[in-house]
């Protein structure tokens, strides 16, 4: 009669049918959890989160409450304004004041790079600011017209209208184009669709800005030379060979003395401010001053009589209201919309980069979805108060930052004394000089050039350093929207690459852990005898990559038997590290077939909602999907063991095929 057995191995198999138990309760919580809210639900979560704080989120607060925390959240101004004192005031007046004297002069230059009259640079400066101020997240960014939104206008927008046949159908155009920009603005940050202007990468904004810095420097030349007849295209070969056919003609050489003498002006007080950071007010102020005095001197000297061109038509006053010029039906609609998405695009990537850059070194963060809501219906307000589309300058921004701004109240100081501009000066800038406008934008355009980021991309990312140099190459040989399309489709195609060969890694156990980690990265970590663990590391699992990663594991299971024959092979068990991929049924037929079980690990909840709507659960039988990496190599390892002893040591071809459960 055979013995009974021993004490210790009948706790052994108590333990082991606890453990077992265990696990299948816990895959039990992971076939049971709920389904992840649909798309509705989605879109409806992130326009809360979006608009709602989450101080408001708590059911059981009155709904006054929940009005105030609303209204907090949409205007961020009513959060700081109880804790505004006088000298948060007194700075934020002086850098106010500060980034209105250089506002001024790049409003008008920009305006003329618009191909618009020189009012709509400073209306572009007074209504988004003080909208902004009101709904904007970030202290130190200044908000008004840039130099490359301001080309990208003019480029795209003149061939559907001419600005100088048809000024009226030009701007009418303008003002719709900016209205959609807003209006694509506002939808991507309440809908927390910022991750597609991620698709323009900062390799290619890089490329870009360096591109369109070179292009807009060289259409300066003509208020520079003073030059009638221009081309209209913006590659640099159209450009120039303007350039060289004005000198056919008469021009005047007071307007290259009169620009290039302020523009080293300009150049010399910016020296000044880099030498001593106390005296950043000086390079501030320099362009306002080389309009004031250059503006004198034609009206003193009667220079316009002579040569020198003048900016001529300028209209003050306050923002006229511009709703009934949108041109929301028509044969334009849908190329103005284009245009807008394309617009909003950059300007967004511009502006959050900046907010991002100070931000960070006030030490705050920046939610760019909310920065998105508030530039979205900035730029609508504008649309229908005759502004142009209005984004965060990086040379207003540290303009703002170093005169010592508290809060957004230096956007509203800045936006009340360009109003006063507006009344007060309009008669003296009359006869402001071309010249010097074209040397105000020239001044500013080294900051768009960054050949040590280029570098530092170069030895980081060689395919995003490619996105730069299409981008670059495309702005300056083919037109702006090239650049654009170059440097999206590479990025795009960068994407595309690495969803159809996703990096796919065989994992290990560290020692005296439960953490799995890559083998080649840790060749520390051990293998487990008889079970493949494998991650792939992309967020999708598709027709485009399936066929790759089948053949990859495939391969990979070969090389470690030795042999295409199953039965002397040593790998009964691949375990799939589920926390990114999203459908396997192509993987689990080929493992099928040949005889080896397959195991999920670690499903998302997207994942685990997928497998139960496909039936793909019941194929692969419920005891092989696992919480984690370990559960599963432990609960793997636990069934060879016992299969093994059952068997005599041999495990069957086909057993795993008709395992369900553990």
């Amino acid at each position: 009669m055979a013995s009974l057995p021993p004490e210790s191995f009948r706790v052994e198999e108590h333990q082991n049918e606890i453990g077992d138990r265990r696990r299948i309760e816990r895959t039990q919580w992971i076939l049971n959890s709920p389904d992840p809210p649909n798309l509705l639900n989605e879109l409806v979560s992130s326009v809360k989160e979006t608009i709602c704080s989450s101080s408001s989120s708590s059911p059981k607060q009155p709904r006054s409450r929940h009005a105030v925390s609303l209204l907090q959240s949409l205007f961020p101004i009513l959060s700081w304004a109880r804790n505004y004192t006088a000298s948060k005031f007194k700075a934020d007046i002086m850098a106010g004041l500060t980034l209105a004297s250089l506002s001024i002069p790049q409003g008008i230059g920009y305006a003329n790079l618009a191909k618009l009259d020189p009012q709509y640079g400073l209306y572009t400066s007074v209504v988004p600011p003080l909208i902004y101020a009101l709904m904007g997240s970030s202290r130190e960014i200044a908000i008004g017209p840039v130099a490359v939104v301001s080309l990208l206008l003019s480029s795209m927008i003149q061939k559907i209208e001419d600005p100088i046949a048809s000024p009226t159908a030009y701007r009418k155009l303008v003002f719709t184009v900016t209205f959609f920009a807003g209006a694509f603005q506002a939808l991507f940050g309440l809908f927390r669709l910022g991750f597609l202007v991620d698709y323009l990468s900062h390799a290619a904004i890089v490329g870009f800005m360096g591109g369109a810095a070179i292009v807009i420097g060289l259409q300066q030349l003509k208020g520079l030379l003073g030059i009638s007849h221009f081309t209209a295209k913006t590659d640099v070969v159209s450009v120039l060979g303007a350039v060289f056919r004005s000198f056919h003609h008469p021009w005047s050489p007071l307007n290259f003395v009169l620009g290039c003498s302020f523009f080293i002006f300009i150049l010399l007080t910016r020296f000044i401010g880099r030498r001593n950071k106390k005296l950043f007010w000086v390079p501030a102020i320099a362009p306002l001053i080389s309009v004031i005095l250059s503006t004198l001197i034609v009206y003193l000297t009667g220079a316009d009589k002579h040569g020198v061109k003048i900016v001529k038509h300028f209209k003050g006053g306050l923002n006229p209201i511009s709703a009934h010029q949108l041109q929301l039906r028509g044969p334009h609609v849908g190329q103005a919309a284009k245009i807008g998405l394309i617009i909003a695009i950059v300007a967004l990537t511009e502006s959050i980069a900046v907010g991002r850059s100070f931000a960070s070194i006030k030490g705050y963060h920046l939610d760019g979805n909310k920065e998105m809501v508030a530039m979205g219906f900035m730029n609508i307000a504008g649309s229908l108060t005759s502004c142009y589309v209005a984004t965060g300058s990086f040379s207003r921004t540290a303009v703002n930052f170093s005169a010592g701004c508290q809060t957004s109240v230096s956007n509203i100081v800045m936006a009340i004394t360009v109003l006063v501009s507006l009344e007060i000066l309009t008669r003296l800038l009359y006869f402001t000089p071309m010249a010097i406008l074209a040397s105000i934008i020239l001044s500013a355009l080294p900051g768009l050039i960054d050949i040590n980021e280029a570098y530092h991309i170069w030895k980081v990312d060689k395919l995003d350093f490619l996105a730069c140099i299409g981008a670059f190459f495309g702005v300056l040989f083919a037109s702006v929207e090239i650049g654009l399309l170059t440097a999206v489709t590479i990025s795009f195609a960068k994407i595309i690459l690495d969803s159809i060969r996703p990096g796919i890694e065989v994992l290990g156990r560290i020692p005296e852990t439960d953490i799995f980690c890559d083998i080649k990265q840790y060749p520390i970590a051990i293998r487990t005898p008889g079970i493949m663990i494998i991650r792939v590391n992309s967020g999708l699992l598709c027709f485009a990559n399936a066929n790759f990663i089948r053949a990859r594991i495939l391969r990979w299971v070969i090389e470690e038997d030795g042999t295409e024959e199953i039965s002397s092979g040593r790998i009964r068990i691949v375990v799939l590290d589920m926390s990114r991929i999203l459908a396997l049924e192509e993987v689990h037929k080929k493992l099928v077939g040949r005889g080896i079980q397959l195991v999920v690990a670690n499903p998302s909840w997207s994942v685990i909602h997928k497998l139960k709507v496909a039936s793909f659960i019941n194929k692969l039988g419920e005891g092989w999907i696992f919480l984690s990496v370990s559960e599963a190599v432990d609960a793997s390892l636990h069934y060879l063991s016992r299969l093994s002893k059952s068997k005599g040591g041999v495990i069957p071809r086909r057993t795993f095929e008709k395992l369900d459960v553990l």
